[in-house]
């Protein structure tokens, strides 16, 4: 597939490829777009560019199910309380000893493959967005490989917070444009419990644990992941982070007495630059590709707070019925809600679907990414 390169006039500075089929262009040429307003020459340059799709979706949650009357029993709240002003009616937390994320990686993973009956030998690389990784090394991205076959992969951990999904998404699909990889796995898994102070009652009503997976391969029929728009500002970094653990401040007596090693977040802060910025790069992202409401067949968003979804549901003029949720079920399980929310809705959706990916989180990350389904699954 060849893709012919628009430069020069404002109208199609929003497309960023005319996709030329079955046609294989020798040289830069000029044409002539009499269709326009102001009748100009254009020069045209082309390149061939892959196309990048999801293939199969792998999800996990545990067993246990931590509901908002059983944080009636441990902490000064309600389910009322809780349920209005985040939308979270019950969150899953991995137990057992010896159990992290890459656990239930290893969940989502072996889904994948069972799914599309591949060797795991056939998979080039393995992405891993967390930010409660098994240990701080090695990555839980190898841990994952190590324990599905993977041994022809290369893997690593991408860490940003509740967009590392979008970031590992984007960077996976990039490997594949390359030419250099055919088979990459991105894996969005948290461990939040182990992070959470079960007494602060202002973020461990939010949290769960849960792993969501996604196996990308090369494309020939314009379906996949279209485009992206990923941002980040350290400004946040002082609203929502963990005090210590780090190379800044190093584990000691004196922080796990201070319980310095659990989420902290200045909520409103938090919320307030929240809702403004996942709406924003969503509609941002509508606006660049000319896509309406109509062309939407689902916003697939990350599951902070349900105020915050709407937001964004209501910027980009889409009705709820177009709005993936299961944070009443599931919380805010960071890196796993986007993938999790595919695999919950897989069986709906439709080949040729265009879904808007968004979120939000930690650092601050945000982004938006465009995504034309390419397949219908069995029912």
């Amino acid at each position: 597939m060849y893709a012919i390169m628009v430069f020069g006039y404002p109208k199609f500075q929003n497309y960023d490829f005319l996709i030329a089929k079955n046609q294989i262009i020798e040289k830069a040429f000029s044409i002539n777009f009499t269709c326009l307003s102001k009748r100009q020459v254009f020069k045209i340059s082309y390149m061939q560019k892959k196309q990048v799709a999801i293939t199969a979706v792998g999800g996990y949650v545990p067993d246990y199910v931590l509901s908002n009357q059983i944080l009636e029993t441990m902490i000064d709240t309600n389910d009322e309380w809780i349920t209005t002003r985040t939308g979270v009616k019950e969150r899953r937390i991995l137990k057992g000893e010896g159990l992290g994320s890459s656990d239930m990686g290893v969940e989502t993973v072996k889904q994948i493959l069972q799914k599309r009956n591949i060797d795991p030998l056939e998979i080039d690389c393995l992405i891993c967005t967390t930010v409660t990784p098994d240990m701080v090394f090695p990555a839980t991205a190898n841990i994952i490989a190590y324990k599905t076959g993977l041994k022809n992969a290369f893997g690593f951990d991408l860490g940003a917070a509740c967009s590392g999904f979008l970031f590992g998404l984007t960077t996976a699909a990039s490997l594949i444009e390359s030419g250099r990889y055919k088979k990459v796995i991105v894996v969005g898994v948290d461990k939040m419990s182990a992070i959470v102070d079960y007494s602060d009652r202002t973020t461990c009503i939010l949290f769960g644990d849960a792993a969501g997976a996604v196996l990308l391969e090369e494309n020939t029929e314009g379906h996949g992941i279209l485009d992206s728009l990923l941002r980040v500002d350290g400004v946040g970094c002082q609203h929502l982070h963990m005090k210590a653990g780090g190379s800044v401040k190093p584990a000691s007596i004196e922080t796990v007495m201070a319980k310095e090693h659990f989420v902290y977040q200045e909520g409103q802060s938090v919320f307030k630059y929240a809702v403004k910025g996942m709406a924003d790069i969503s509609y941002e992202l509508m606006q660049k590709n000319n896509l309406t409401a109509d062309d939407i067949a689902w916003l697939v968003p990350h599951q902070a707070n349900l105020r915050i979804i709407d937001a964004t549901a209501n910027r980009m003029g889409l009705p709820a019925e177009k709005v993936m949720i299961n944070i009443q079920k599931y919380g805010n399980t960071t890196s796993a809600t986007i993938p999790l929310c595919l695999w919950e809705w897989e069986k709906q959706l439709k080949k040729g679907d265009n879904l808007i990916l968004a979120a939000f989180g930690g650092g601050f990350t945000w982004g938006a990414t465009w995504v034309k389904w390419a397949y219908n699954t069995p029912a």
